[in-house]
């Protein structure tokens, strides 16, 4: 074989090398837990991303729910210091700021310098809940503890990974590593819809069973903190504290009267309207709000 065809091989073998090599998978980022204290979890290819600057709101501002608020500081507090603590579900009406207490809750703790380790906050997407094995695998070696944070968690018809919850949670034999803990917010108490827990009732052979079924899922929470409607004086509160933290200059009576009108065009109060009358407001008086 004469040097110029070996020569031409090995071209075509560098060739084929380098185009079996781009479709091999990108190798994992390692992840340091170090760099931050919140982050996002990547199911693929299974990487925490961090977060460098998180989208919350002080404590103070979340106004009309202070008995939950401070159930799940202390349920939080204590699982920061090493003590037992529960599974948390937050639901009820929308807007009523269950993200945003998690968020400010870990904040909180945080900046109360009790802790020798920070409290890290991952945030897992509702439709990557079947990779949760996979990530508290990665967290049960850490030296840290961690809130798994699951927003606006709940299934529909013929949705199965809610199984793959249960086991995570309580159910498998290995269990919930002792340095995680799982929050979550939704719309609704069960997770699931109600003509989804009924239609089991209507058609299954032993109906009590089936339901037992589909409900056992919220029962692996051990505290359900329920977030209802406000009243129109919590409201105003809720308008009154961001107003007065933002430095937003306006009549007291005005206020009021916008604020309502606001509340009204909406056809609802919550935390979330309140917030974005401020916005709104705020634009019209030409200031910016603050970080």
């Amino acid at each position: 074989m004469s040097d110029s065809t070996i020569e031409a091989l090995n071209k075509k073998l560098d060739r084929l090398i380098e185009a079996v090599a781009r479709l091999a998978p990108p190798p994992v980022p390692e992840t340091d837990l170090g760099e931050a204290d919140c982050f996002v979890w990547q199911a693929d290819p299974g990487h925490l991303e961090p977060v460098r600057k998180v989208n919350r709101v002080d404590i103070g501002l979340i106004r009309g729910v202070d008995r939950v608020r401070d159930i799940l500081v202390d349920n939080t507090e204590r699982f920061a210091s090493g003590y037992a603590a529960n599974n948390v579900l937050l639901w009820g009406a929308r807007g009523m700021g269950k993200s945003s207490l998690v968020k400010a809750v870990h904040a909180a703790i945080n900046a109360s310098a009790k802790l020798d380790l920070p409290l890290k906050l991952i945030e897992i997407h509702r439709e990557d809940i079947d990779t949760l094995p996979k990530l508290m695998n990665l967290l049960k070696a850490a030296p840290y503890r961690f809130i798994l944070f699951c927003d606006d968690l709940s299934f529909d018809h013929d949705d199965t990974s809610y199984k793959s919850l249960k086991a995570a949670l309580e159910g498998g034999v290995e269990g919930r590593p002792a340095n995680v803990i799982f929050y979550a917010t939704s719309n609704r108490r069960h997770l699931l819809p109600r003509d989804m827990i009924d239609n089991e009732r209507s058609t299954a052979i032993n109906p009590s069973e089936a339901v037992e079924e589909k409900v056992s899922l919220s029962d692996r929470f051990g505290l359900w903190l329920g977030f209802h409607k406000c009243s129109q004086d919590e409201y105003l509160d809720m308008v009154d504290g961001y107003v007065g933290h933002h430095g937003l200059a306006i009549d007291p009576e005005t206020l009021r009267a916008e604020a309502l009108e606001w509340a009204t065009t909406r056809g609802s109060r919550s935390g979330r309207v309140a917030w974005q009358f401020t916005q709104d407001l705020a634009g019209r008086l030409g200031k910016s709000l603050k970080d």
